[in-house]
């Protein structure tokens, strides 16, 4: 029997009672839930849903990480373009001691590097990971360490293209001028990788620098090394060419090249020659790390066949042929291969006018002597490698 209350009035019934406890405790698991989904997010565990928010029309939950990586290329730019404008993400600073190449067209060279950086102004591959805080730096496990003048801009955008591989488009300089700053600051120059992806750095210099192979084998052992080489001839008559273009003041290419010209010495002690001298400067290579972790790659198949030497750059790296003859078109006017289509852009790509300048003319007899003085180390620089390059041909 309810209890009854004062007279003339209705029983006192139980029911709104138990709907009250009922309607806290579903507050109380509510707040639960609410709590711990806040703290697994915290944690970077959750992923945002994407679509319309049931009972709002018209409000859309922004897409997580993932489902950005199914979106079409233009979607993702645009996508890129409002993560950049909401969280105000600009460019870093350069640092200390690094040299930053503007990505732009007719770029500045850097100081002992190689030539020209990416005009690539679209977002490289990984940016979105890098914008949504995703993936960690890491030392690079791959390093292409020469030579200048040899091709090496050219093959580390041309690998850029893979979705694999993520690269520090700077030549960092670390084991030749920055050593002293240490592996920390190294780390923290290379862009972020997920799983699975690899870190790649290229400084040209490094191949001639004594101290560069210990140093690198003092980081890690099972670094694999990638050289671009190219006909010693040509590669100094395209170094001169470039200093040429910054000091129209310099000595003729005839004058530096020799150290007595009636007699026909060869002035080694010029950067030009010397760095040429390729069974030379492997040596010391060769005394920390072993010759299969080496990958000597042909500056002018680059040319004639850059998809053929891609190849065997993807093998090394154990990555999957994903770069193709279909990535490239052959620039009549500067004379080089050209990517159809660069990574995060539906454009062709080719590197900047500092590529492809139109090299002085060099008298036949000088040509000689220098092809005569580079024969015998390029015979033992074959043999050191087991590949004919095919610059005495």
């Amino acid at each position: 029997m309810a209890s009854r209350g004062p007279a003339g009035s209705h029983p006192i019934s139980a029911e709104p009672l138990s709907r009250s406890i009922f309607r806290k405790f579903l507050l109380m698991l509510c707040s639960l839930l609410t709590a711990l989904y806040v703290f697994y997010c915290l944690a970077e565990r959750c992923q945002p849903l994407s679509g319309p928010v049931a009972g709002v029309p018209g409000l859309r939950v922004p897409p997580g990480p993932r489902e950005l990586a199914l979106w079409p290329a233009a979607a993702q730019r645009k996508r890129l373009l409002q993560l950049r404008q909401r969280r105000r993400v600009w460019p870093p600073r350069p640092r200390e001691g690094s040299y930053e190449e503007p990505d732009t067209p007719g770029l500045v060279v850097g100081p002992g590097g190689s030539g020209a950086g990416s005009s690539v102004a679209e977002a490289p591959p990984g940016t979105l990971a890098l914008l949504l805080d995703e993936g960690s730096k890491q030392l690079p496990q791959a390093i292409i360490i020469g030579v200048k003048k040899g091709g090496t801009r050219a093959l580390l955008e041309f690998l850029r293209v893979h979705p694999d591989v993520r690269a520090v488009g700077a030549e960092p300089h670390f084991f030749d001028r920055s050593y002293h700053k240490g592996l920390a600051w190294y780390r923290d120059l290379m862009p972020r990788t997920l799983e699975g992806q690899i870190t790649m750095e290229k400084t040209p210099s490094y191949f001639v620098t004594r101290e560069a192979p210990a140093r690198i084998s003092a980081m890690s052992k099972d670094t694999k090394l990638i050289v671009v080489v190219r006909d010693p001839v040509t590669r100094a008559i395209s170094d001169y060419t470039q200093t040429l273009s910054k000091r129209p003041d310099i000595p003729t290419f005839e004058s530096l090249t020799f150290r007595n010209r009636s007699a026909g010495l060869i002035d080694t002690s010029w950067s030009a020659i010397q760095i040429g001298l390729y069974a030379k400067h492997l040596e010391p290579w060769l005394r920390h790390f072993p010759l299969g972790q080496m990958l000597f790659v042909s500056g002018e198949r680059l040319v004639s066949d850059p998809a053929g030497e891609l190849g065997r750059v993807q093998d090394f790296l154990g990555l999957k042929r994903i770069i193709t003859d279909k990535h490239f078109y052959f620039n009549q006017t500067k004379g080089f291969p050209c990517l159809k289509k660069a990574e995060g852009s539906s454009k062709p790509h080719c590197l900047g006018k500092t590529k492809g300048r139109a090299h002085p003319a060099i008298a036949r007899e000088v040509l000689r002597r220098l092809r005569e003085f580079y024969r015998p180390f390029n015979l033992k620089f074959y043999q050191m490698t087991g590949r004919d390059f095919g610059w005495d041909g």
